[in-house]
Order: C-alpha cells, then sequence, then structure tokens
C-alpha cells in the first residue's frame, strides 16, 4: 500500500501543542471526565468496577445499542464501533474497494477520505465544489461521475471545512441515484447535530438507504476528541462483516473506559450538544465582525452548519507562510488550505470557548 502524506496531521501535529491559542480546531470545546460522570448517580462507581479486559470487536452491547437509539430503523446489530473516525474510514474503504474499482469522493475533504480511496488501489473521482459557486452541490456532475464500476461514494454534511450542509431535496437525489446502482454511500455524520438551524437537521444516510454506512463519533460535536472512538451504521450486515473482519488486522477490539465513557455521553446527547451548538452560535457573530473589521482581507461563504469556516484570503498569499507566522509571531493557529487543495484558503474554528483573544490577536497580525 502506497499513501500520501498526512498533510493536515503533520501540521498539527507541530503546532497544535505548541501554539498558545486554537483558531482553526474542527472539534467543539471538550468535557473532563469528571463533568460525564456527574450526568449518572452511579457513573464512578460502575468505571471503577471496570475490569480492562478485551472487549467485543463489534463493540460493546451498551455503547451499540446507545448509538442505534439515535436512528429511526438501526439496531444494535446494525452498529460496528471503531477506534475513531479515522479508522472507520481506513477499514470501510480497504475491506469494500479493490483494484478495478470505482470510488467518488467529495472534495475539498478531510485528507484521509480521499487519501485512503486512493490507497486501495481503486479509481478515484473527486466531485469538486467550489467557492466560487458558494460550495454549491451540482448533481449533474455527481451523476455524470458515476460508472459501472463505482463501488463506494463518500459524503460529508455538515461538511468540513466549508460548513456547507445538504438540502432533503439533494440527499434524496444521491440516495436515488446510487440505489439504482446498489453503491454503498459511505456518509460522514460526524457534525450531525450541529446545523446552526435546527430545523435543517437531514435523517441519518442509514435511515434512508438500506446500503449507507453512516459515519459518527464524539470526537466533534460532543467534543469528547480524546475518547478515540468511533462508529459506522448501517442496515447491510454483509458491509459489517467486511469491516469487522478487517478490524481484526487492526485494531481487534476498542478500549473499555473509551466504550463505557461513550455510552454515557450518547445516552446524554442531546445535553453536550446543546451546549456546543450554543457555544457555536455564540462564536460565530465573533468571527464575522472579526472578518468585518479586516475590510475584505478575508472573504467567505458563511457557514450554515458545524463549528468551522474555510474563509478565502485575498490576494497573492501563501497561506502556508501566512499561518507559520501567525504561529510564530502571535502564537496563534490557523490550518492552511493546502491541507486541502485549495491554498488561497485558511480554515477557521469558532467551536471552543474564549476565542476573543485569538481573533484580536489575528486582526492585529493581518492587519500589521
Amino acid at each position: 500500500m502506497e499513501i500520501e502524506p498526512f498533510l493536515i496531521e503533520r501540521w498539527y501535529e507541530r503546532y497544535e501543542f505548541t501554539t498558545e491559542l486554537m483558531l482553526s480546531s474542527s472539534d467543539c470545546e471538550s468535557w473532563t471526565v469528571g463533568d460525564l460522570l456527574a450526568l449518572e448517580p452511579d457513573a464512578l462507581e460502575r468505571l471503577a468496577s471496570m475490569r480492562l479486559g478485551y472487549t467485543e470487536t463489534a463493540g460493546s452491547p451498551e455503547l451499540r445499542a446507545a448509538v442505534a437509539s439515535q436512528t429511526s430503523s438501526c439496531g444494535s446489530d446494525d452498529v460496528t464501533i471503531l477506534a475513531a473516525a479515522e479508522e472507520a474510514i481506513f477499514v470501510a474503504m480497504h475491506a469494500l474497494l479493490r483494484v478495478g474499482d470505482h470510488a467518488v469522493i467529495e472534495t475539498p475533504c478531510y485528507q484521509s477520505a480521499l487519501s485512503v480511496a486512493r490507497s486501495t488501489g481503486a479509481s478515484v473521482s473527486e466531485w469538486r465544489r467550489c467557492y466560487e459557486d458558494s460550495w454549491g452541490y451540482d448533481l449533474d456532475a455527481f451523476e455524470a461521475l458515476l460508472r459501472p464500476e463505482t463501488k463506494l461514494v463518500y459524503l460529508n454534511s455538515p461538511h468540513n471545512p466549508t460548513g456547507s450542509h445538504l438540502t432533503p431535496v439533494e440527499l434524496e437525489t444521491i440516495v436515488e441515484l446510487v440505489r439504482e446502482r446498489e453503491i454503498v454511500l459511505f456518509s460522514d455524520e460526524v457534525y450531525r447535530g450541529l446545523e446552526h438551524d435546527e430545523a435543517m437537521r437531514l435523517p441519518s444516510a442509514s435511515d434512508l438507504y438500506e446500503r449507507a454506512l453512516s459515519l459518527g463519533a464524539p470526537s466533534k460535536a460532543l467534543g469528547l476528541a480524546g475518547l478515540r472512538l468511533g462508529w459506522l451504521v448501517g442496515r447491510d450486515r454483509d458491509l459489517h462483516r467486511a469491516v469487522c473482519d478487517l478490524k481484526l488486522y487492526t485494531t481487534i477490539c476498542s478500549s473499555a473506559p473509551s466504550e463505557y465513557l461513550s455510552a454515557l455521553a450518547v445516552r446524554h446527547h442531546d445535553t453536550l450538544l446543546q451546549r456546543n451548538r450554543e457555544l457555536v452560535l455564540h462564536n460565530l457573530p465573533l468571527v464575522e465582525a472579526s472578518l468585518a473589521r479586516l475590510d475584505g482581507r478575508l472573504e467567505w461563504v458563511r457557514p450554515a452548519a458545524g463549528p468551522i469556516g474555510f474563509p478565502r484570503v485575498v490576494g497573492e498569499v501563501e497561506t502556508q507562510e501566512l499561518c507559520e507566522a501567525l504561529a510564530a509571531q502571535e502564537s496563534v493557529l490557523l490550518l492552511p488550505g493546502n491541507t486541502y487543495g485549495l491554498p488561497q484558503h485558511v480554515r477557521i474554528g469558532f467551536g471552543r470557548a474564549g476565542i476573543d483573544e485569538a481573533l484580536g490577536r489575528l486582526e492585529r497580525f493581518l492587519s500589521a
């Protein structure tokens, strides 16, 4: 297997723990272990009595039941737990794609989706969305990419890094196009629940289509990235068997304490989500006001979901150099757009508390 360097994660490996203020985080404000244990009166006692042995390959019954309860048509047997969204992407694509197959990947995207699909040896086409089109979804272009040998389509809505999301009609159209061709729909839904207008929340793809795999995780919307778990939900048992067969060569099973804390969090999903939605909606106007004070240096399509946006830097600017200078001079971290193949852009994150100081330093840097 040959795979490209992981530019996003190399950037964070270099800067995330040495830069004072984060202004590019793709997750929401985190919680402590104590916060989670306080959600149920006997939670600490149950954690303390837990035996630290191997767990079930597909995941603990407790966590799988909690995840299934967030859907309208899936049960515990329709859930597979993995080591974060990253393992889910890696294992699913290598389990389902072969040389001679074809995949369609929505871009820009978290690099893992595109690079891992390519590493399987399958042919990969990008369904590219553009800033100039307000990150719109060209469904005719999508349909034109589908081939007889297309085995998998990757979608991400709400979207990283643009903060856009599909409409119900757009999602239904995509589902019908893949259903009539029996293509697996890999639906990355890690930001589901962070729609800025709750009325725009879509059903999970696993509830709409029998060959969909919906990707979820506590990392983004719930702010629990340190638990390092994710899950795939879908009604096709053969897909789960293929994923689990390959998982036996990667992690075999997940961390018992992480599964326990994740199940606790998912049972109280609405409580955790509400705080983070309120924080996102509080911070978004702060970012907009900051961009306005910068007098056109940064321009964006206003995000409609999630804790991130993807502004374009106006003028002939090398954004990696700009972000390196910002980190060095102001100890503020942005993510340069070359990590998504769009070097004129930067990713701004506004899902964490206390971003005022970071925005102020960014303004000072860009106004100098």
